[in-house]
Formats: structure tokens, C-alpha cells, sequence
């Protein structure tokens, strides 16, 4: 083995004992949200607000809401449904609001949850709780076997204010965040220290791309300038042209959410900005799996030739498209300044999230680019994907705000590009290290890992048939 090669090694050995200690002293927080669920039924269909804090001082930020359809005509009971509220375990008091509109409302159980640890409030403490404005009467009484607490409104604007004993529920829940942490830890070693295992064991193929790679460099980057360059050769504008398109992409988007559709505002923050710090990873992604997809195609000249490495091609493309993608990191640090959202430490981390990117796209495109010589079609079947994916993914929509089927918000988010979107978010918005993301950056690491082994292993199985087919 070169010295070159062993030093490789002993890098990824130093990394992989960095990350164990990291994993080994991470402690995810104890506090956060649960989820309060209401289950009842009403005779009208309205919307209910919960607010959630330590003493009664509540506060709008600090409130959900969700609605109760009710499937009959006004004046009958509909049926009983489950209303849940993400509620944080600061909370010392809960202030539930009952619509605007007078009605009954029939509450059968109040529970508050986490994974699978679940606490039930006394229906009895609400009935002695605090009420206000045109609530005519509570009360508590036994339905069919079990306690049901009628409430009758008679005004516009009813509310009750109670206590509930957290104190029980969040030592509950911090013994089962202690057992999650720790299968987590046993887990993330395993998959850590296994991998680099197999690292070693096969790591004269392991450490060939990658050696590879950098014997190229220099080559590389040659070839990424000159492609840069070429793709627009010929018209009036030249490499003008690969930044207009984006930014009139961008304009559209804020014309029809904004001006059209007049989306507001996601917290403090102006909707144009939200939604550029989502749209500009996505557009780095997607110009990287259409042109490195068609890498081999295009370069099909160099393919030919036996002593060129043709695996530098996908990397030539991503390193194009690459060039683009700083130009628009600049456009967004500007645009954020203009809107008083100054560059701080933060901000360092879009380029963690640049790195994140770069090593997805280039594993997917090592296997499409060589899938594609054999069958073509996958080049509109990843357009189709891409314009699909860029709604799959929470990028002009919040995902926080829209009341979904926790198994549908479960799928969203298991796409590796929503981790990245919210990483842009987190350093240009929220101001949140990646590192607090501790599930979410484990399980993106494990998919692109798993990605780019596969992608490679796809294209040198493939390569030899690559100049009979082209």
C-alpha cells in the first residue's frame, strides 16, 4: 500500500474516533414538543386553539389549532374524533378555545403522548378548571360506561384555563428519551464502526475513486471550466444564461405565492426569503442529476478511449454545475442582507450542506449515468422525478403548518433532500447547528453512504460494456 493511500486511512480512522466520541456525548434535549390529543364530538363544526405555557401568561406563538368537522346538520352530535395539538413540556397550564359560534361540545378523553408513553389529564380537572366568556355550564357525567364532560356554549368567544401535572409527564418521558438515547448510540456505533470495518477490509477497492479522484484534480477541474464554458458557447449571452433561468424560476415562484396566492410570512421571516433558502439547494441538486445522468452520453468520445478514466466524468458535471450553485449562495447572502439577515457563523454551515449535496448527487449519478447507456428512457424518468420531487420536498410549502397524517409527514421527511432544505433553513434562518439535527444527520449520512456504495459498485460493474454499447 502508498503512503499516500495508508495516510488515507489513517485520516478515516482519526474521523471515524471523532465521531464516536461525538455520538458517545451526544444528549438529545429533554424538553420539546408532545402531543396533546382531545377526543371529542360537537354539534358544529369548528376550529379549536390550545395554548400551552409555564404559568397562565399565554402567548398566540405558543398555540395549535385543529379542526372538528362535524358530518351532520347543525343541532346533532357528529361523531367523535381526535384532535391533536403539538404542546410543549414547559407547560404548566393548557387554555382551550371553543370556536366562536355557541354549541355543545362532549370531551371523552384528554391525553398527552410521546412515542409510546401516553398520560391522561382527569376529566375532573378540567371541570373545575377556570372558565370564561359565555360558557352556560360543564359538566361531568358517566356515558355508556365511561366519564364524559359536556360542555355547553352560548357565546362567541368561550375558553377554559386548567393545570396539569407535567411534573409526572416529562420524568416519564426523560426515562424513555434516556432508553431511545441509548439504542440510538448502540445503533449508530454499529453502523459507524461496521462500516469502517468493511472499510478496511476491502479498502483497496474502498480508496481507489477516491485516489483517483484526487490524481485528477487537477484534470478535473480543467474539464468542469472548459464544460462550464461550452454549454453556453455560441449564443449572444454565453454563461449569462445559466443564471438567468434560475433566478426567473425564483421569480415566478415569489410572483404566484406571494403576490398570487399572497402566502404570508413564516414567522418573522419574509416568505421570498424561506422560500430562496430551500429553492437554492434544490436547484444545485437537480442541474447536478440532469447533467451528470448524461455525463457518459455526452462525453461518449472520452469513454472510447482506453487509458482515459471515465470515472471522473459524473464529478466534471457536478463540478459545472457547482460553479453556479456559488453564485447563487452570493445571490442569497445578498438577498438576506437586503431583508437585514446579516452572514453570522451560522451561515459557514450551507457549505456542510453544499458538502451534503455534492456527495448524494454524485452517488446517485455514478449509478444513473451508467444505467442510462443501456436504457434511455431513465433521462425523462428523472425529469419527471425532479419535477415531482421539487413539491415531494417542503420547499415552497411548510411542512410544520399543514395538518397531515403523521405517517404521510414520516415519508416527507425520509427524503434525504429534506434534511438538506432544512439545513439551509437552520443556518440562513433559524440559526440551529446541523448537529442539533442528531437523528435526522445520522439517518442522511446512513441513505448517502448507502447511495454512493451502491452507485459506485452499479458503475464499475457496468464500465466495461460502456464503449460496445456507445
Amino acid at each position: 500500500m502508498s503512503k499516500k493511500k495508508k495516510l488515507l486511512l489513517v485520516l478515516m480512522a482519526l474521523f471515524v474516533l471523532v465521531l464516536n466520541i461525538a455520538v458517545l456525548m451526544h444528549q438529545s434535549p429533554r424538553g420539546g414538543l408532545v402531543d396533546l390529543t382531545v377526543t371529542m364530538r360537537a354539534d358544529v363544526t369548528e376550529t379549536l386553539q390550545v395554548y400551552y405555557s409555564p404559568n397562565e401568561n399565554f402567548q398566540e406563538e405558543a398555540s395549535n389549532m385543529a379542526n372538528y368537522k362535524d358530518e351532520y346538520e347543525n343541532g346533532t352530535m357528529g361523531e367523535a374524533d381526535e384532535l391533536t395539538f403539538p404542546v410543549d413540556t414547559s407547560a404548566g397550564y393548557f387554555r382551550v378555545d371553543l370556536g366562536t359560534q355557541p354549541g355543545t361540545y362532549e370531551f371523552y378523553h384528554l391525553t398527552v403522548s410521546y412515542r409510546n408513553i401516553t398520560y391522561e389529564i382527569p376529566l375532573e380537572t378540567v371541570e373545575t378548571a377556570k372558565k370564561y366568556n359565555q360558557i352556560e355550564s360543564m359538566q361531568l357525567e358517566e356515558k355508556d360506561g365511561q366519564q364524559v364532560l359536556t360542555v355547553y356554549v352560548n357565546g362567541s368567544d368561550p375558553y377554559v384555563i386548567f393545570p396539569v401535572d407535567m411534573e409526572t409527564i416529562r420524568s416519564a418521558f426523560s426515562e424513555r428519551a434516556q432508553m431511545m438515547d441509548l439504542w440510538k448510540k448502540v445503533f449508530t456505533l454499529l453502523v459507524l464502526d461496521g462500516g469502517f470495518l468493511v472499510l478496511l477490509k476491502f479498502r483497496k477497492k474502498a480508496v481507489a475513486l477516491p485516489v483517483e479522484l484526487i490524481q485528477n484534480r487537477h484534470l478535473i477541474f480543467e474539464l468542469s471550466k472548459n464544460d462550464f464554458k461550452t454549454k453556453y458557447a455560441g449564443s449572444y449571452l454565453g454563461i449569462v444564461w445559466a443564471f438567468v433561468q434560475p433566478i426567473v424560476t425564483v421569480l415566478v415562484y415569489w410572483f404566484v405565492f406571494e403576490i398570487g396566492l399572497r402566502s404570508s410570512s413564516v414567522g418573522d421571516t419574509p416568505f421570498v426569503l424561506w422560500m430562496v433558502a430551500g429553492l437554492v439547494p434544490w436547484f444545485f441538486f437537480s442541474d447536478t442529476l440532469n447533467s451528470g445522468t448524461s455525463a457518459l452520453i455526452e462525453y461518449s468520445y472520452l469513454v472510447k478511449k482506453v487509458v482515459f478514466k471515465i470515472s471522473i466524468l459524473p464529478i466534471v458535471k457536478e463540478l459545472s454545475a457547482f460553479f453556479v450553485h456559488l453564485f447563487f449562495i452570493a445571490f442569497t447572502l445578498i438577498l438576506f442582507a437586503g431583508y437585514g439577515y446579516f452572514p453570522d457563523l451560522y451561515t459557514l454551515q450551507v457549505f456542510y450542506y453544499t458538502f451534503c449535496i455534492f456527495v448524494l448527487a454524485l452517488g446517485i449519478c455514478y449509478a444513473t449515468s451508467a444505467i442510462v447507456i443501456f436504457f434511455r428512457d431513465l433521462t425523462q424518468i428523472i425529469s419527471i422525478v425532479l419535477q415531482v420531487g421539487v413539491w415531494a420536498t417542503p420547499i415552497m410549502w411548510n411542512i410544520d403548518t399543514i395538518d397531515l397524517p403523521r405517517q404521510l409527514l414520516w415519508i416527507f421527511k425520509i427524503n434525504p433532500m429534506y434534511y438538506i432544505v432544512t439545513g439551509y433553513r437552520d443556518s440562513l434562518i433559524n440559526k440551529v447547528c446541523f448537529f442539533e439535527h442528531f437523528d435526522m444527520t445520522v439517518y442522511f449520512w446512513i441513505v448517502t453512504a448507502a447511495l454512493f456504495v451502491i452507485g459506485t459498485v452499479v458503475f464499475k460493474r457496468l464500465k466495461v460494456h460502456f464503449a460496445d454499447v456507445l
